[in-house]
């Protein structure tokens, strides 16, 4: 027997005909995906888009920084907000910064 006949006898492979399952199993990933990780990150930036058109002026907030203030302005025109932090002392942030609007007297509770 020459080595020619057995590595033709060899050739056979894995039988056809595994497209549908391919498709199938690529649904089901989009359907994971669409489930754990769009539908979760839409809800959350439609939100933060709310309490963004929510805020007015008195507000209490807190920001990604950690700061915590008294909403002094806000520019409907460019997104920024100026924010009192005591007295004295304003700070000027974009919106977007802005995660969360705390209840009325938070500030004097600190």
């Amino acid at each position: 027997m020459s080595l020619i006949s057995v590595a033709h006898a060899a050739g056979a492979g894995a039988p056809q005909g595994g497209g549908f399952e391919m498709v199938i199993m690529l649904a089901v990933f989009a359907v994971i995906f669409y489930f754990m990780i769009y539908r979760p990150q839409a809800k959350r930036a439609k939100e933060h888009k709310n309490l963004m058109s929510s805020m007015s002026k008195g507000d209490e907030v807190l920001t990604n920084g950690g700061i915590v203030g008294k909403i002094a302005k806000i520019s409907d025109d460019n997104d920024f907000i100026a924010i009192e932090l005591n007295a004295n002392n304003e700070v000027v942030i974009k919106k977007d910064f802005v995660t969360a609007v705390l209840p009325k007297g938070t500030l004097k509770s600190l």
